[in-house]
């Protein structure tokens, strides 16, 4: 039961992951005090970082889900094409626009659990899209979790594995 509550609320930490990336660019270069670096496409900070970088409380109050991995380390990587998703509001694709995102709750203080997830650009289309890879799962309307593996209390569980489970071929 502790696994499936788990998966529940991993699938709900990547609903929220997409929208730091969809924050505001500042022009400069290099990491911000929350983790984020925009012109290299990437962010390294907490769980809790990423909630203060939203204007939320550090351990995301208000989001109960997030508040156990708060204290994850956290790495996010997207391309250039995710951010031109963002800035055309995914209005003129095709996209060939992917986002990784990494959370490692093996760390004093975190969740214990440790989760991967590859996420693609497939349009509103979803599993009627060219795009479509059998074996993901669409999110936020326009996406497909491509990969998606962790460790929960000592067990490695594949949640999916898309073939191909590599980025770009749209």
């Amino acid at each position: 039961m502790r696994k499936i509550i788990s998966y529940i609320v991993c699938l709900a930490l990547v609903a929220l992951v997409v929208a730091p990336v969809q924050a505001a660019k500042p022009a400069d270069a290099g990491f911000n005090e929350f983790g984020y670096n925009y012109t290299a496409r990437n962010f390294v900070g907490t769980g809790g970082s990423w909630c203060a970088a939203k204007g939320y409380d550090w351990d995301c109050s208000g989001s109960a889900p997030m508040i156990p991995y708060a204290k994850d380390k956290l790495v996010m990587k997207w391309n250039a094409e995710w951010d031109r998703g963002n800035d055309e509001d995914w209005l003129n694709p095709p996209y060939d626009a992917w986002e990784n995102n990494e959370w490692n709750g093996a760390v004093p203080g975190g969740s214990g659990e440790v989760w991967h997830y590859k996420i693609v650009w497939v349009g509103p289309e979803l599993q009627a899209s060219p795009y479509w890879r059998e074996g993901g799962y669409e999110i936020w309307g326009q996406f497909e979790v491509i990969m998606d593996q962790g460790t929960v209390d000592g067990e490695h569980l594949w949640v999916t594995h898309a073939i191909p489970s590599g980025y770009g071929g749209y």
